[in-house]
């Protein structure tokens, strides 16, 4: 087996920990000795162990007093460089130096301060044999959000809209009107586990009076966002149920009442996309599908603050209504969904 298939092996549970992890990077550990997988393990939640400490406590479980020894002789493959620093765990250059492990392989290096090159250097300085840029591509590409956050000190941003094939979003009458069907729905509520937050404007929250959550997929919540200048959504709508934490950017107050916080801004008819962007960095917020209205997904594209869209073309036509927003950029995937069509665009930047 190569190189390649071992760190591929390290992606695939490192994507285990998607959802669970940010503001930290999913991270996958496969231990090899003599050509065999000896211990394997990822970072499974915010606050605990990483991969590598996982990886080497399976190690240690399923061979006792023969460990040490084998750890002596192993390869440790990491999608991304072990950590420096004492974070919320103890560096993790230091165990695998602690057990002098003979060889480690890296997909990426971590872009962030507190290691950035220092983990490969102390495991250097230790005698131990260093690769890296295994496939540096599919590990940047897992850890998109974590990089984002890190180089551009923003999270990461998904827009999110269904449109008709004749490229409407909306009916006029701002009636609740479904565009797109029950599997889209599902994929829907399945990357709402996956990020960190889902953010709507007023007019969206007051035509569909949205949940926002995750229900047809098991996994958590995301933190609901509601752009409300003048609070003008009812306290009676579902974005107040209490359910999950709810933060709501408007123009008349800050407080905190139960799991509803008000985060108020000045001026939010200006540079409105760049405000709350910073913002959710602030809140430690990696990742956000934006899922509406029409003015704000056409914000955040005018802004050029967007990496990724995820467009449903539905096969019916309306004929009126309010057109969806327009974007001409790479697209990076094509799926189809039952009678839906998903698009998949990446922001050049990306």
């Amino acid at each position: 087996m190569t190189d390649d298939l071992y760190m591929q092996r390290c992606l695939e549970l490192a994507a285990m920990g998607m959802g669970n992890v940010s503001p930290n990077p999913m991270v996958g550990c496969v231990i090899v000795n003599n050509g065999k997988i000896i211990g394997e393990g990822y970072h499974v939640k915010f606050g605990d162990a990483h991969a590598e400490v996982n990886a080497i406590n399976s190690v240690c479980s399923a061979y006792g007093d023969q460990a040490a020894e084998l750890l002596a002789n192993a390869t440790v493959y990491v999608s991304l460089e072990p950590c420096a620093h004492f974070g919320k765990t103890p560096p993790c250059a230091d165990l695998l130096i602690r057990h002098q492990v003979k060889k480690v392989v890296i997909g990426n290096t971590d872009p962030f301060d507190g290691v950035n090159g220092k983990g490969i250097e102390k495991l250097k300085n230790a005698g131990i044999e260093v690769v890296t840029g295994i496939l540096e591509q599919q590990c940047s590409r897992l850890n998109r959000r974590f990089f984002t956050r890190i180089a551009l000190q923003r999270p990461y941003i998904i827009l999110k809209w269904a449109e008709t094939a004749d490229g409407y979003f909306a009916p006029k009458n701002s009636l609740q009107q479904w565009i797109s069907g029950a599997l889209a729905k599902k994929l829907v509520h399945k990357w709402r586990t996956e990020e960190d937050a889902v953010l709507v404007g007023k007019q969206t929250a007051l035509a569909d009076n949205p949940r926002l959550s995750a229900r047809e997929w098991e996994g958590k919540n995301p933190i609901r966002l509601l752009i409300d200048r003048k609070l003008e959504v009812s306290t009676g709508s579902h974005l107040y149920d209490n359910q999950t934490k709810t933060v709501i950017f408007n123009e008349i107050k800050t407080a905190v009442e139960g799991n509803v916080h008000f985060i108020q801004m000045e001026d939010m008819q200006h540079y409105l996309p760049q405000k709350i962007a910073f913002q959710l960095y602030l809140m430690d917020i990696a990742s956000v599908i934006i899922e509406g209205g029409a003015n704000i997904l056409n914000q955040f594209i005018s802004a050029g603050l967007w990496d990724e869209a995820r467009v449903f073309t539905a096969a019916h036509t309306w004929n009126e209504g309010l057109a969806a927003p327009k974007i001409q950029v790479h697209v990076i995937e094509h799926l189809d969904l039952d009678k839906d069509k998903l698009t998949i665009y990446q922001n050049n930047h990306s």
